[in-house]
């Protein structure tokens, strides 16, 4: 039992080292409205697109995200239950309500 509850917590500290970071966060938080593109990304966020494309690899690594390819572009969504639930206790806590309506419009305008 101890073993097994050990393995959770390393489950649970792992995840939460890859929700530790300001610019995954912004990243994950911007697909919560759905599916969006790398290019979107960078420009929702204001980061490079290097430092977009090395954050979604690591969240892509951890099976938090997944993505599409359609031609040249690479589309990223949400690929985690766990992430799904976390995101929106924080954005309920952390983000005012028109922004959280103005990412879903964003994601649905794509």
């Amino acid at each position: 039992m101890i073993d097994a509850l050990q393995n959770k917590a390393e489950d649970a500290a792992s995840f939460l080292k890859m929700l530790a970071s300001a610019p995954r966060l912004m990243l994950l938080c911007n697909m919560a409205g759905g599916e969006t593109s790398v290019g979107h990304l960078a420009e929702q966020t204001g980061m490079r697109m290097p430092t977009v494309s090395q954050q979604l690899a690591l969240l892509r690594a951890q099976g938090l995200v997944r993505t599409r390819r359609d031609g040249t572009t690479i589309y990223y969504s949400l690929d985690s239950e766990i992430a799904i639930d976390v995101l929106a206790l924080l954005q309920k806590h952390f983000c005012p309500p028109e922004e959280i309506q103005a990412t879903k419009e964003r994601a649905a305008a794509q």
